[in-house]
């Protein structure tokens, strides 16, 4: 059986310490807009998000749209890097994704948030076979997802995703079978990793 999974990486947002109240950006909500109007083209039948605001501003959109209200799930939060201020976010990224176990003071190593992604993933493809799922996520836990099905998708990989992004996974019950992306032309894409 087919399930598709629409994994939206979040839109722009204004940055605060607050990662679980981090609202979009004035750009940000016009993109996620624009995502809306892509994701009425499918036949969505449900939204889960990350708990984090940001995701949920991103697709609160199509739930609308399609009548529904929006199922949060804590496992495609954000992955935590560090319960502490990063002085050199790229090189503590790179380190992460050089080593699968090895994680910053209070922070989750890959292979921990990889696991908890993972895991809301399959619970997903198990309660909602066969339908068209929307999932409002971030851009390192929906790479970490993707790598575990497909190990093509890595850290280089995630330093291209746009905010915001949207990639469909087709599954055949729990088999990755198919990834694709949406027509980049018609989002507001910009390149910002936050």
């Amino acid at each position: 059986m087919i399930t598709n999974l629409y994994f939206v990486r979040h839109a722009h947002s204004t940055y605060s310490p607050d990662e679980l109240n981090r609202p979009l950006s004035d750009r940000g909500i016009e993109d996620a807009k624009l995502t809306t109007n892509l994701l009425k083209e499918l036949d969505i039948n449900l939204v889960i998000s990350s708990l984090y605001k940001r995701a949920i501003q991103t697709v609160e959109g199509i739930a609308e749209y399609i009548g529904k209200e929006i199922e949060l799930i804590d496992g495609f939060r954000e992955r935590l890097l560090s319960e502490h201020p990063i002085a050199d976010f790229d090189k503590a990224i790179s380190k992460v994704w050089t080593d699968f176990d090895f994680s910053l003071e209070g922070g989750e190593s890959n292979y921990i948030a990889q696991k908890r992604g993972v895991e809301a993933t399959l619970q997903v493809l198990d309660r909602f076979k066969g339908q068209n799922i929307v999932i409002g996520t971030h851009g390192n836990i929906q790479v970490l997802i993707m790598n575990y099905f497909d190990q093509q998708y890595d850290v280089h990989f995630w330093e291209q995703l746009a905010m915001p992004d949207i990639y469909k996974l087709t599954f055949n019950k729990k088999s990755l079978v198919q990834v694709s992306r949406t027509k980049k032309d018609e989002l507001s894409l910009s390149n910002t990793v936050l």
